[in-house]
């Protein structure tokens, strides 16, 4: 028989990292399964926390979601700030385990179309309740003195922030490594295991399995494939690529910004998101590529293409661009849902007539380009689900609402068009 755990996580990208980290302090042991754990979307992330600037038109069930989230940051980045025992990253400074940083956010366009587009967007977001305030360009230049003076208009969005995905899971990667009742298995999860009509953990590629008392699947992409799964359940998830780059800023240019800086340029959106360490992000390019065309998961392959609309539309709004040393060219998949808003929850158990939830199983995968920023609440959500205390909130979001059999389906918008930011 394989070794127990209360809880086995499937996947080890930032959601898998963060929902392992708060079921752990909750006292229960955590295996946490990936053969190649923080390698995936995860690691390409530029990390902005941006539920009003990731306010899209038709998916305004995601909204709650994400403001809950972004209300939990604060607490969940100080519950990782270093101790003794853990050292701070050389040369970081701030937050130096996870990179949270709580600098605003600017939205700026190139031309007029940009600026109709964006003035149209801050109606709707100013209709949910949101604060995003015009800006003259010499006052959004006066902040940030390297925009291009040719830019049509600036708002200030003052509750959007940003953290470094790499530092952050790099971060709970070694909390967890230091914890005796946390084990991180570097193996791939092939299926559910059953046992008695419930989940009771997780088979393992080459043989072998593992035990527990709960299951929570959040390897991405790889949700749909793995075994086991309950009959009826449908988890349509899609790969969308996505092409970013990280950049050098020369010590003459530095700081280069203090706000990240989000733009459109003739209707296409692009970031540049700063960095503590001296270096910027920038992205993000999306395609839905044929089948064959890329890996479903996995590095996949940079467009030409894309990195060079990236540079050209960047260097529209920060000139400066051009003169930054280019370190890294990165494409992944984020996994995507019909209506772009995350399986999370409980499974119905069809066996029983719907009467209840299948036991020992919880599913939380699909969160497209809201993963880093979700990260929080999902992690919340899914210790409120193992205690037995569901969220009726959180109800829109359950994993089988595409499923065939479910009466009910609620769904939180509809699929619009997915040009957007990170992967």
């Amino acid at each position: 028989m394989g070794q127990y755990y209360d809880v086995a996580v499937i996947g080890g990208g930032l959601v898998g990292h963060g929902i392992a980290w708060e079921l752990r302090r909750s006292g229960r042991t955590v295996a946490l399964i990936d053969d190649a754990p923080g390698t995936g979307a995860s690691w390409a992330a530029a990390g902005m926390l941006a539920p009003v600037s990731e306010l899209h038109y038709q998916e305004e069930g995601l909204l709650e979601l994400m403001l809950e989230s972004s209300r939990l940051w604060p607490g969940f980045a100080a519950q990782l700030q270093p101790t003794t025992q853990l050292q701070p990253v050389a040369g970081e400074a701030g937050d130096p385990g996870t990179g949270y940083l709580t600098t605003p956010t600017l939205a700026v366009g190139a031309d007029a179309a940009d600026r109709q587009a964006l003035a149209d967007l801050r109606t709707v977001q100013r209709a949910c309740g949101l604060t995003v305030e015009p800006l003259t360009v010499r006052e959004a230049r006066a902040r940030e003195p390297l925009l291009s003076p040719g830019i049509s208009c600036a708002f200030d969005i003052p509750a959007d922030h940003q953290v470094d995905p790499r530092l952050l899971l790099a971060r709970i990667a070694a909390l967890l490594a230091a914890d005796g009742g946390s084990h991180a298995l570097r193996r791939r999860a092939t299926g559910l295991l059953w046992q008695d009509g419930r989940v009771g953990g997780v088979r393992l590629a080459g043989g072998g399995e593992l035990l527990a008392g709960e299951t929570i699947v959040a390897n991405g992409l790889g949700a749909a494939g793995l075994g086991g799964l309950p009959p009826g359940l449908r988890l349509p998830l899609r790969p969308v690529h996505g092409d970013i780059l990280r950049l050098r800023v020369p010590v003459r240019l530095r700081p280069l910004l203090g706000s990240t800086v989000r733009g459109l340029v003739r209707g296409v959106p692009v970031y540049i998101v700063p960095r503590q360490d001296g270096t910027v992000v920038i992205g993000a390019t999306q395609r839905e590529d044929g089948p064959g065309e890329r890996t479903a998961t996995g590095p996949g392959a940079v467009s030409a293409g894309g990195v060079y609309q990236l540079l050209r539309d960047a260097q529209q709004l920060l000139p400066a661009v051009a003169e930054l040393e280019l370190l890294e060219a990165t494409a992944r998949s984020r996994p995507a849902t019909p209506d772009n808003a995350p399986l999370l929850g409980r499974v119905p158990d069809r066996a029983s007539g719907g009467a209840g939830d299948v036991a020992g199983l919880t599913i939380a995968t699909g969160f497209f380009r809201h993963g880093i920023l979700l990260t929080p609440v999902a992690a919340r959500i899914c210790r409120q689900l193992l205690d037995g205390r569901a969220d009726a909130r959180w109800s829109r979001f359950r994993p089988d609402r595409f499923s065939a059999q479910n009466p009910n389906p609620q769904q939180p918008g509809a699929h619009t068009d997915t040009r957007k930011d990170t992967p």
